[in-house]
């Protein structure tokens, strides 16, 4: 029989998934490493048993301890984990800006949690480092991990992670994709990936905000300003982070993060947090580089599910200022939304009989069609001209198509923006545009238009 003595014992071994719809028009191959899948939804279990493991050894944790930790969440759910099957009590500082869903999770777990300002300097006394740090301090038997000091948080990624995805991708990865927090995951993993083999390509993707970015590009360690994402970028360098295994640091704005993660739901099924988004971002930018045998690892932290009430609240997105523009869609976003990229289109020839427009427009529920010949747009047909041609008699609709067709819709680019779009609608009498896309042409009408910049989800 197949049973595990824990839960704690399902941590690693997570699966690559392949992209398959956010990324048309890339070369090569991107996989994303799914760490939802360890059973704290997270990534974080598994620095979190690596540390506990290594402080039971040298003994700076003992039986009846209390595990005391700074934490965006992740981290501390791994820790509040191990704390139940081991028997030890938790207790987390996390910063304000953190979705509600986490201190809940934590608290269901028994931990107690303490919020504290995230707008402080890293050594205010109100900061969750230096709250974390004092509780510890006053605590008796009182183990204090310190994800951002902790060797063994890198390592645990050095030593589990980096060869998962090495074995997993056959050795074949050429570039591997994550956010930086701390910076054990990236440096970890890249560290491990080098080693075996120093031509892959390690990008980090980072908030705008963070001070990553610009020390990566400069030495200069500036001031960091406010961000919205959660658990990656910094206002400090951490001591586990490694940039001489980074190549490149690649920085997201907030709107474009949630709106990946978003995306990212909608396009591929999973459900995940803004940090993933901005992974995601920094990937397909980095992958307008790749050739056509290329392999890019993607890690996505964590799950969504406790970014519910932020990620995936328009409400929320809309208080905050984060709710995409409208108008910034382009026209593939809005064949997406709307589920018609994988519909084919629907079209008559000009030989045709209007009596097989007639029964196209009632089968499918449209009032107007494009008339294609060899692929070609040369005409449309609308439901009033239809109208017009029964209204006539029957004998009218045996007449071909060609003897009735209105000019042709619009033909335009997969990144044409919504607001060019409502233009050329606005211009020109037809009732909808045709999309060029990688599988032929699609077709956008003035409802689909209305209803995608109307705020609704598809």
């Amino acid at each position: 029989m197949r049973i595990h003595d824990h839960i704690l014992d399902t941590i690693g071994n997570t699966p690559l998934v392949r992209m398959n719809r956010i990324t048309r028009g890339i070369q090569g191959t991107m996989v994303a490493k799914v760490e939802a899948f360890n059973p704290g939804g997270s990534v974080k279990d598994r620095i979190a048993i690596h540390m506990v493991d290594a402080a039971e050894r040298d003994g700076s944790l003992k039986p009846g301890g209390t595990i005391v930790e700074c934490t965006s969440g992740n981290t501390g759910l791994g820790l509040a984990l191990i704390a139940c099957v081991r028997g030890y009590k938790a207790v987390f500082t996390m910063p304000d800006k953190v979705a509600e869903e986490k201190s809940k999770l934590l608290r269901a777990f028994g931990a107690e949690v303490i919020i504290c300002p995230t707008a402080v300097e890293p050594d205010d006394p109100r900061s969750y480092y230096s709250v974390a740090q004092r509780i510890s301090d006053k605590t008796e038997n009182a183990f204090y991990p310190n994800q951002y000091s902790n060797e063994w948080n890198p390592d645990a990624h050095y030593t589990f992670t980096g060869p998962e995805i090495w074995e997993d991708t056959e050795g074949k990865i050429t570039h591997f994709v994550a956010g930086m927090g701390t910076g054990g995951t990236i440096s970890g993993i890249g560290k491990y990936l080098k080693e075996k083999n120093p031509e892959v390509i390690v990008i980090g993707g980072d908030p705008v905000g963070s001070l990553y970015k610009e020390y990566f590009d400069t030495g200069v360690l500036s001031e960091a300003s406010s961000y919205k994402t959660e658990g990656i970028g910094e206002d400090m360098i951490p001591e586990t982070i490694d940039f001489s295994v980074i190549d490149q640091v690649i920085q997201v704005g907030d709107i474009e993060a949630f709106s990946m993660a978003q995306k990212l739901a909608r396009e591929e099924g999973i459900l995940s947090g803004s940090s993933a988004g901005t992974a995601i971002c920094a990937a397909l930018e980095a992958a307008q580089k790749m050739g056509p045998d290329d392999l890019m690892v993607v890690l996505i932290p964590d799950t969504g599910e406790r970014y519910l009430s932020k990620v995936y609240d328009e409400d929320w997105l809309r208080r905050n200022g984060l709710m995409e523009s409208s108008l910034s869609l382009t026209a593939g976003e809005i064949l997406d939304r709307r589920g018609t990229r994988e519909q084919p289109l629907i079209s008559v020839s000009p030989t045709d009989e209007i009596r097989e427009a007639v029964e196209l427009m009632r089968s499918h529920e449209v009032s107007q069609i494009p008339v294609l010949a060899d692929g070609i747009p040369v005409g449309s047909v609308r439901e009033a001209l239809i109208i017009e041609q029964m209204l006539m008699g029957e004998s009218e609709l045996g007449r071909h198509i060609s003897e009735i067709m209105e000019d042709p819709f619009p033909v335009i680019e997969e990144g044409a923006t919504a607001d060019a779009i409502f233009g050329m609608l606005a211009s020109h009498p037809s009732a909808a545009v045709l999309v060029k896309t990688a599988d032929g042409l699609r077709i956008i009408t003035k409802y689909d238009m209305i209803h995608s910049v109307s705020g609704r989800r598809f």
